[in-house]
């Protein structure tokens, strides 16, 4: 399949900068195919910049970064209609969401006000400003950062916003050895600038249209349904997985199987994904938090109980 050698190109490519990161350069992947975003959730100096801008480059996209403060406006990131003088008529000054890949840094520094003006970006790829609506480019990610330690300052994301990602993951340090060869790597230049591209935002749009033909049995399909209904059940869970999330995970299966050079769906997709598709879809109850549980154990825990579909 043509999404597999993509895949393998720009997994390749990225690699060169971000090391020992092959899955989440995948998931960052999957994301991108399902015409979703992505939410990276880890600590300052693991790469997190360095991924959003490697995979523009990859993939040959138009990149921005948005760092967010609390005194950042909607107008900052959506743009301004000006009044031109000169030709005596009012225009559009684009903002930084007027890109295909966006990095918003440290979201949840931004006021709500500033963070939902993100909303209409993610759900229906355009910006309104002043009553005219402008459509964004093609394709396009929003790459989301926050700091899960220091949350001093910051304003969290509302569940509406949160349950706009298609994925939240986190980076984690790299082993000593990995940590070894990135030394190595950027002993005598930066790789992430003279990486080029190799594929085109044109072949992107094609795999997106690509992995919507893979094959989902009715089993597997019936899977993936039990599974996020499941959430919605468990006495653990004060408020389970939307519809949204059982879309979302049904579309990243699929991308997934495409990226691995199947036109079908496994169970293992499901359950490889779920976690990072549905968890920071689940609100668990105050009991539950106080004796310790967090929202992941709670998600595995259902994985687990979930009867998984065989072929007869």
């Amino acid at each position: 399949m043509e999404t597999r050698d993509l895949a393998g190109r720009v997994i390749a490519n990225v690699g060169r900068v971000i090391v020992g990161k092959a899955k989440v350069i995948e998931l960052a992947l999957v994301a991108m195919l399902c015409e979703g975003h992505l939410l990276i959730e880890d600590v300052p100096g693991i790469g997190k910049t360095t991924l959003a801008r490697a995979l523009a480059a990859s993939l040959g996209c138009s990149f921005r970064r948005i760092q967010f403060t609390p005194d950042l406006l909607p107008s900052d990131v959506t743009g301004i209609s000006y009044f031109n003088q000169k030709r005596q008529e009012f225009e559009f000054r684009p903002g930084p969401v007027m890109a295909q890949i966006v990095l918003a840094d440290e979201i949840n520094r931004a006021t709500p006000r500033t963070q939902s003006a993100l909303l209409e970006a993610m759900q229906e790829r355009q910006v309104t400003v002043d009553g005219e609506t402008y459509p964004l480019p093609r394709p396009f990610l929003v790459l989301a950062t926050q700091n899960p330690i220091e949350l001093e300052g910051t304003f969290p994301l509302p569940e509406a916003q949160i349950d706009r990602f298609l994925l939240r993951i986190r980076l984690g340090y790299p082993t000593e050895e990995e940590e070894n060869d990135l030394l190595v790597r950027f002993e005598r230049s930066d790789p992430l600038a003279g990486l080029q591209a190799v594929t085109s935002p044109d072949q992107v749009l094609a795999a997106q249209q690509e992995i919507r033909g893979v094959r989902v049995e009715p089993s597997v399909r019936s899977y993936i349904v039990r599974m996020v209904r499941a959430t919605r059940e468990h006495p653990a869970v004060e408020l389970g997985a939307s519809p949204r999330g059982t879309l979302a995970l049904y579309r990243a299966c699929q991308a997934r199987a495409a990226l691995r050079g199947r036109d079908y769906v496994l169970p293992d997709d499901a359950k490889a994904l779920a976690p990072v598709v549905l968890t920071h879809r689940l609100v668990i109850s105050s009991q539950t938090r106080l004796r310790g549980r967090r929202p992941e154990e709670v998600l595995q825990e259902i994985v687990n109980t979930v009867a998984v579909p065989v072929e007869r």
